[in-house]
């Protein structure tokens, strides 16, 4: 099932058939060192119930990337229920490094924002990240996400989140008083 498309990308969910592909990418270190636990020895069985756990019947969960060009999968990307406020939802994504440098990272950031507050008429999403992650927080500046916060891990990394309102929610019930 498609969730939505963007100018270079299909966001979907994810078929039995994905899982090696996913694998791969989740298994390459440099794809996972801004992914909250770096972990990158993962097998299909620990990915699948990792999926069965996260995804959903409601409209949010993890995706994945598919090139429309190619029809191959470059990566995924997630809404996630974070702090149990289906009003807020904390987006993410992992795009294999392969495929980097070619605004994949904006256009699913880009593609998750609309979907978030035209389809599922959420309030607000954040999005989180490791302050090394330099090529997330421009994406997330692209997008009109504002920096809100800065902290530390347990470990003593410094992270940031970045935050965007809905405005056409907004709107809408400004005009219904």
């Amino acid at each position: 099932m498609i969730v939505f498309e963007t100018s270079n990308l299909i966001i979907r969910g994810v078929e039995d058939g994905d899982f090696n592909s996913l694998l791969s990418i989740y298994n390459k270190a440099i794809n996972m060192l801004y992914i909250s636990n770096s972990r990158y020895n993962w097998t299909i069985d620990e990915l699948k119930e990792k999926y069965k756990a996260i995804n959903n019947d409601i409209g949010y969960g993890l995706f994945v990337i598919e090139l429309k060009k190619k029809s191959c999968i470059v990566g995924e990307a997630g809404l996630f229920n974070s702090f149990q406020d289906c009003n807020v939802l904390e987006l993410g994504y992992i795009i294999d490094s392969q495929y980097w440098n070619n605004n994949y990272g904006t256009e699913t950031c880009e593609g998750l924002i609309e979907y978030s507050f035209k389809c599922l008429n959420i309030d607000k999403v954040i999005a989180r990240m490791y302050s090394k992650n330099n090529f997330s927080v421009r994406i997330c500046q692209k997008n009109n996400l504002r920096k809100v916060a800065t902290n530390l891990t347990a470990s003593g990394d410094e992270y940031f989140t970045f935050e965007l309102q809905n405005s056409l929610k907004n709107r809408n019930s400004d005009s219904v008083q």
